[in-house]
């Protein structure tokens, strides 16, 4: 047997991979290593990630600056315990994070991933209103809207159709209509309008009742990469403050330049009361999360029983080698040059998303910053679709790494993505499309 073939044959034996039927799969493609927006197989064969495998890396694959600053924090410190004991690394992290968000948000709690931070908002948002003994509980959020895979993110991502074996162990939570929409949408008012009309009727009838709602901005990614205008989020943002309800912004994908501003809540001209981060927060390196509250939460914590406290924690909370990964990519975000390409990929999307208008087979392209999107028609809609597979595979034997959400096509590339390069994917893709 050859190496690739007794590795795949040992992670067919050992192995269970995420969001797979095992049964049905094809092999696992052995990837060897990583340079730039590349990744190259253990045969030799190259694949363009232009879905910075699973939206996490921002700057390619082994950027030597987040590499070395990992292997020098780990001659240092590569792990405290952090109830009694902090860092710099850690301090740091949220000092510069801070520096970056809009309003007052600057208390940062640390975790592992984004369920987590999605988890550790959804606590903090009903045991503030326990903690001012104000008997508020209930969750909106968006139909469509998916915020991980931990109990009370699956209970908030419900409306995401992922969660249905599970559905004895959720807590409900109200679920609005999002109105997501795409280039040339006549509907996109009427849509926004039932969405907020929805809303207020929600609010008039439960308002005192309701902790906070939960919303992807600007980009539902999991439903679709399923896109709203800004305005409409801010009609939103503005009924829940008047109401006085937490506004949670879960910002794990769409955070870090993804939407061509440093954070969607930027983007839109809105401040939210918490906001979740992960993926892109170490550059893809290593897994992190946070989830940042304002100074009015983090003072509702404050007394001097410990019920008060928020308890809530796990072994690798503030990791000091993520934190240092996360610190090394916050000194690229903060390079000029890097806005610059990411200004490109803008630029680029636009000139891919106007070639493939034109293709008979695409339909409701849309884009927000570095994300752009569309549907393909024949062989269904949604994550049934037949054609999802078929787009992939084809994709892979092109040396493109794409993997369909159903019948909707995206591209999230790393931002070392030469517009080149993207322009040949673009090119490959209406190729693919006329020939499957």
């Amino acid at each position: 047997m050859t190496e690739r073939s007794t590795l795949v044959s040992k992670d067919r034996r050992h192995v269970w991979h995420p969001f797979t039927q095992e049964k049905t799969a094809p092999d696992p493609i052995p990837i060897a290593r990583g340079e730039g927006p590349w990744l190259y197989g253990t045969d030799g064969r190259a694949y363009l990630d232009l879905i910075s495998s699973w939206w996490v890396n921002l700057h390619g694959h082994a950027h030597p600056a987040i590499a070395n600053a990992i292997a020098e924090q780990a001659t240092k410190l590569e792990q405290v315990i952090f109830a009694g004991f902090t860092h710099e690394p850690a301090v740091r992290l949220a000092e510069r994070l801070a520096g970056h968000l809009p309003g007052n948000l600057n208390r940062v709690f640390y975790s592992d991933d984004g369920s987590t931070a999605v988890e550790v908002a959804l606590k903090l948002s009903i045991q503030y209103w326990r903690n001012r003994e104000i008997p508020r509980h209930r969750i909106l959020a968006f139909e469509g809207g998916y915020h991980g895979d931990t109990v009370g993110a699956m209970s908030a991502g419900r409306g995401s159709g992922f969660f249905e074996a599970f559905s004895p162990l959720l807590f409900p939570v109200q679920r609005l209509p999002f109105p997501h929409t795409w280039h040339d949408d006549p509907d996109v008012r009427a849509k926004e309008d039932k969405a907020l009309v929805a809303l207020d009727k929600e609010i008039a009838q439960h308002g005192s009742q309701i902790a906070a709602m939960i919303v992807e901005p600007l980009v539902q990614g999991a439903a679709g990469m399923r896109m709203c205008r800004p305005e409409f989020l801010q009609a939103v943002a503005e009924r829940l403050h008047a109401a006085e309800i937490l506004l949670i912004f879960d910002e794990v994908m769409t955070g870090f330049g993804r939407t061509g501003d440093w954070f969607a809540c930027r983007k839109a001209g809105i401040t939210p009361d918490l906001i979740c981060l992960s993926k892109g927060l170490t550059g893809g390196f290593l897994p992190l999360s946070v989830t940042v509250a304002d100074d009015r939460i983090f003072d509702g914590f404050l007394a001097d029983d410990f019920d008060h406290a928020f308890i809530h924690g796990h072994s690798f909370t503030a990791n000091a080698l993520g934190c240092a990964a996360a610190l090394a990519s916050m000194d690229l975000l903060e390079q000029d040059d890097t806005w610059q390409r990411i200004s490109a990929i803008q630029s680029t999307h636009r000139e891919g998303l106007s070639l493939l208008t034109g293709h008979p087979r695409v339909e409701r392209t849309r884009q927000t910053g570095t994300i752009a999107a569309l549907d393909v028609s024949g062989g269904g809609r949604g994550y049934d679709a037949t054609i999802g597979p078929k787009l992939k595979s084809e994709c892979l034997k092109r040396g493109l790494l794409l993997r369909p959400l159903g019948n909707v096509l995206y591209l999230l590339p790393p931002y070392c993505l030469a517009a080149d390069e993207l322009r040949n994917a673009y090119d490959t893709i209406y190729e693919l499309l006329t020939g499957i």
